[in-house]
Order: structure tokens, then C-alpha cells, then sequence
């Protein structure tokens, strides 16, 4: 889902802890995920299979003279929007807006953390190698240092985008170098599918019934596909989406959902343990603004967690907005007066918003080395990432992933160290 279309949404059931008086922002570590792109080319390929085959049903209908009167006019020799295309995954104009737009508001919110003269080692900002995810650091960039420089009308300045190697950046891409996430991602996938094969059958028979067409589990999952990215990337609603009730909607939201708590989320440990590497580049560029070691006491071990309750229940774990395109995390350290009960304060933000996070949650994780989480066959493993950006006044990470809602590991990276253990 597109960053503007979450941005506005905010958990209300939660009072967030409010700044001290006197205290004032040092530093700030920013993750966040590339903006908004078009289908991959393995995508392109599945909605061309959908066009072709919604031909062969409506062939089929018309040979046995069923009446379409029900079905929607666009259906009929509808063709992908990205037919013909070659390549995908690309970082688009609207993406390019949200990562723009994001670093200019991150600026006017923390003026002062931008005010000295630009140098690499105080403004890093590091990308993976996916080009959606470096293209996305870049509009950030330049949106977070509009008007510092003398190129061209907008003043903008050159800066750098650093990019470690695919095959050993593990803090960005951990789980591309992770083999014990590989291997449990491929051995829970089947298990997955299995959740979710209900909730496609049901929804399968509701649309044969509804307009008369023979549509497989594959018509429904590829038209789902289709319905997110016209809503998304087109903003067309009255398409595939039309096709499927609020209910059916709500239901096929949360199978992503499920899939993406189990595989990419805080549902298994393996999902943001083998982040500590980002985490521990996290704690350690703020230790190094204030200075200073901080010691944290360990807390109670996890629990497993429940999957997220099916509609019409609520849920707290939402893809779509836990992880948009340009969804971000951000940690704010800020130094307080002398008289004050801590000389420290971290405020953490999600797509912008202030959230709650328990006190001293960090030391039992740090504790887990990333070897021995991704190179030694344990029995219970799991996860995979994203496409991020990551700033701090003296660190900012883009970092990006082929894999569809992949920010979602990045946010149990940072959230999922606690959840459970509260």
C-alpha cells in the first residue's frame, strides 16, 4: 500500500510517553522502506497468465451461452496495465514524491540536527544494492537537503549513497545471507499456504457463483494482486476490487497478514534476530552521540505469540500498515537538563507517529551473535526482509529487497525485540 494512504492512520489506543520538558533531539536513526514501484517482472508475468486466462473464461461462458449480464464490462478483453513490459520493480514517480516528501518533513520536524555543514561521516546515508532501494535513498537525500546547496534552481547539493555487497551486508540485507532463514522460510511456506487455502476456496466459490465463471484459487489470489496494485499504484478501486465484498476484502488482508506475521514478522525470533547486526549499528551510533555505555537489564524470556485473529476480530498487526512503500521507523535520542531523572530520552516514531516502546530491551538480544543465529542449524528458525532506509544524524540506510512487503522484517527488527516480553 502507497505511504500516503497510511500515513494519516494512527493506533489510538495507546498514549505515547511525551518528550521532558527541556530535552532536546541529538541524534536520529531512521529506517524506512523503499517508495512506492511497479510489479516485478514476476508479477508482470503472473497478471499477463490472468489476462490470458480470464479470455479462456469468458470463451468458455459464451460456447455454453451462460448469462454474463453480472459481469463487469472492464473484464471483458481486459489487459494488464503492464503488458509488454520487460522489467519491473522499479521505483516510480509516486514513490519518488513519498521518499522526497518524507525527507523534507523529517528536516523541518529536527531542524537543528541538520544544521551543520554537510560531510558523509555525519550525514551517512547507506542503500542496498536494489536499485529501487538506492534511487529511494537518493530522492530521500535530496529532499533532506533541499535548498543546502548551489546545483540548480532548488539548491540542491550532491552527497553520498554508500551500498555494501549483496552477498555480506548484513545489517541491511541479513536475511539474503541468513541460510537458516532460508531454510525455515521454505519449509514453513507450505504451512502457510495451507492457513490460507480456506479463506481462497470459500472466497473461489463466492465469485463462480456471482458471475458465472469457472475461476481457479490462482484467478483469485492473482486477481487480490491486482485489486492492491490498481489501488495503489493507479488508483483505481472500482476494478478487481469491485469484484470482491468489504468481507472478502477483509479476509484476503488478513491471509497477508498471516503470511507476513509467520514469515517476515515477530511471529517466530529467527525474523529480527538475524537483524541484531542493524540493531546493534542502531545502538551503538547512539551511544556514540551521548558518549557513553548504558546498561540495561535483561527481561523475561519470549513467549510464543498467537497468529493474528481472523475478521471480524481485531488485530494489531496490519501489513499494510506496519510496512507501506516509504514506511519507516524512526529513533529519536534526545540529551536533557542536568536536573532531570534520565540525561537521556529515546522517543520512537512509526510512519511518522509517536509509539509507546518498554525501557531496557535491548542487552537480551544483543547478546544473540548473527552467526549463530543464520549459520548454525537450530531447530526452530524463521523470516525474511525488506526494502529500508535507514537515517541518523551520523547514520542514514536505504536498504531494499525483491521481496514483496519486506520492510515488514526491518519493523520486527526494531518492534519485535519487545513484543512478548512486556
Amino acid at each position: 500500500m502507497s505511504y500516503g494512504v497510511v500515513k494519516g492512520i494512527a493506533e489510538s489506543s495507546f498514549v505515547p510517553s511525551k518528550i521532558p520538558n527541556g530535552c532536546t533531539p541529538i541524534h536520529l536513526n531512521l529506517v524506512a522502506r523503499h517508495g512506492t514501484r511497479s510489479p516485478t517482472k514476476k508479477r508482470i508475468k503472473e497478471l499477463d497468465n490472468l489476462a490470458t486466462h480470464l479470455e479462456v473464461l469468458l470463451r468458455e461462458a459464451e460456447e455454453q451461452n451462460l448469462s454474463l449480464e453480472k459481469l463487469p464490462g472492464w473484464l471483458k478483453g481486459w489487459k494488464s496495465p503492464w503488458k509488454g513490459k520487460l522489467k519491473g520493480g522499479e521505483l516510480i514517480i509516486q514513490g519518488e514524491d513519498e521518499l522526497y516528501d518524507i525527507g523534507i518533513r523529517t528536516r523541518a520536524r529536527f531542524p537543528n540536527l541538520f544544521n551543520d555543514d554537510y560531510h558523509p561521516d555525519v550525514y551517512a546515508i547507506k542503500a542496498t544494492q536494489v536499485p529501487r532501494a538506492s534511487a529511494s535513498a537518493v530522492a530521500f537525500g535530496l529532499g533532506l537537503f533541499s535548498g543546502k546547496g548551489s546545483l540548480g534552481p532548488g539548491r540542491h547539493r550532491a552527497f553520498a549513497v554508500i551500498s555494501e555487497s549483496r552477498a555480506s551486508d548484513t545489517k541491511l540485507r541479513f536475511h539474503d545471507c541468513c541460510q537458516n532463514y532460508k531454510a525455515f522460510k521454505k519449509s514453513q511456506e507450505p504451512a502457510v499456504d495451507k492457513l490460507k487455502e480456506p479463506v481462497y476456496d470459500e472466497i473461489t466459490s463466492a465469485l463462480r457463483r456471482r458471475y458465472r465463471l469457472n475461476f481457479t484459487r490462482q484467478d483469485t489470489t492473482s486477481l487480490w494482486f491486482l485489486c492492491k496494485q490498481e489501488a495503489s499504484l493507479l488508483n483505481i478501486v472500482d476494478q478487481a476490487c469491485a469484484l470482491l465484498s468489504p468481507s472478502e476484502v477483509s479476509l484476503l488482508e488478513w491471509t497477508d497478514d498471516l503470511e507476513a506475521f509467520i514469515l517476515k514478522g515477530y511471529g517466530k525470533s529467527i525474523n529480527y534476530r538475524m537483524g541484531v547486526p542493524l540493531l546493534e549499528d542502531v545502538v551503538q551510533s547512539m551511544e556514540q552521540a551521548i558518549k557513553a555505555e548504558e546498561e540495561f537489564e535483561k527481561i523475561q524470556r519470549e513467549q510464543a505469540l498467537p497468529h493474528p485473529p481472523k475478521p471480524p476480530q481485531k488485530r494489531n498487526w496490519r501489513g499494510h500498515t506496519v510496512a507501506p512503500f516509504g514506511g519507516n521507523n524512526m529513533l529519536v535520542l534526545y540529551s536533557c537538563p542536568a536536573n532531570t531523572s534520565n540525561k537521556h530520552f529515546v522517543q520512537v516514531l512509526h510512519n511518522e507517529h509517536p509509539i509507546p516502546m518498554p525501557e531496557r530491551i535491548v542487552a537480551p538480544h544483543l547478546k544473540h551473535d548473527y552467526n549463530s543465529v543464520c549459520d548454525v542449524k537450530l531447530e526452530q528458525q524463521e523470516q525474511k526482509p525488506v526494502a529500508i532506509l535507514l537515517i541518523t544524524k551520523q547514520l542514514l540506510c536505504l536498504a531494499g529487497t525483491g521481496v514483496h512487503g519486506e520492510m515488514d522484517v526491518i519493523h520486527s527488527v526494531l518492534c519485535g525485540f519487545y513484543v512478548g516480553k512486556t
